[in-house]
């Protein structure tokens, strides 16, 4: 017990002093990575207190996936923090107001919150001691639970669809219409279509000459493509 107490008190440490550092860092970078600490200092948490699928959940989805997501981002945006930091001074009135009327608002939820009546006595709750955790919770969610459960999914797809559609654009007949496969075309294509031989003097001349080939246009017509062909024959010989 005074192990388990002693590193509950390590990874709380820990977890509390990376969260500040979340929000008090300056590099976004710096700011991701500690989010990646605190997430595995709660993990660890989690598996002090016996809850060790919500801890691998916590590692597998968040740090995996989420936290690095937003590493990934945060890395390839260009920031100027320089420009960031302009108008700190000014909307730093606006931001502290609203940061009191939130600690208010959390003083105010504290002192009125109490545990419910019941609450200790779940802590005597059978459990089956031939089960581990994750196979309890699954039992749990998918028999007492199920309907609630796949209330939720149905719900996460219907949002999901509803995002495609409203996203998704005709533009067939827009100027800036997407190119579609055709496969039939793509078949039936001859070799005389799509390969070109060039004859190209040595030199450093090659890219020279490809900047000149202009592609095909509705203005430039068949022109280009004679010569196109123009120049494979010659290749060729």
């Amino acid at each position: 017990m005074i192990v388990a107490a002693a590193a509950f008190y390590v990874f709380a440490a820990i977890l509390i002093a990376s969260a500040a550092m979340v929000v008090s860092a300056r590099n976004p970078v710096h700011a991701v990575l500690f989010l990646i600490l605190a997430f595995f200092n709660a993990a660890a948490l989690f598996v002090l207190a016996g809850a060790e699928f919500l801890a691998m959940t916590l590692v597998i989805v968040y740090v995996g996936a989420v936290a690095v997501l937003f590493l990934f981002v945060v890395m390839m945006l260009d920031i100027n923090f320089a420009r960031m930091r302009e108008g700190f001074q000014r909307y730093a009135p606006v931001g502290g107001a609203v940061g009191f009327v939130l600690i208010v608002e959390l003083a105010g939820v504290l002192g009125t919150w109490n545990f419910a009546p019941a609450a200790m006595n779940l802590r005597m709750a059978p459990v089956n001691e031939h089960a581990h955790n994750t196979a309890q919770l699954g039992a749990l969610i998918y028999t007492d639970y199920v309907f609630l459960f796949q209330s939720a999914g149905l719900i996460l797809l219907v949002a999901m669809i509803g995002a495609i559609v409203l996203t998704l654009r005709d533009r067939e007949h827009s100027p800036h219409a997407s190119r579609r496969q055709n496969v039939g075309q793509q078949v039936a294509r001859r070799k005389e279509e799509t390969l070109v031989m060039v004859d190209v003097a040595s030199g450093g001349k090659t890219m020279e000459f490809f900047k000149k080939l202009e592609p095909v246009t509705e203005e430039s017509g068949h022109g280009h493509d004679d010569s196109a062909h123009g120049h494979s024959h010659g290749g060729g010989h």
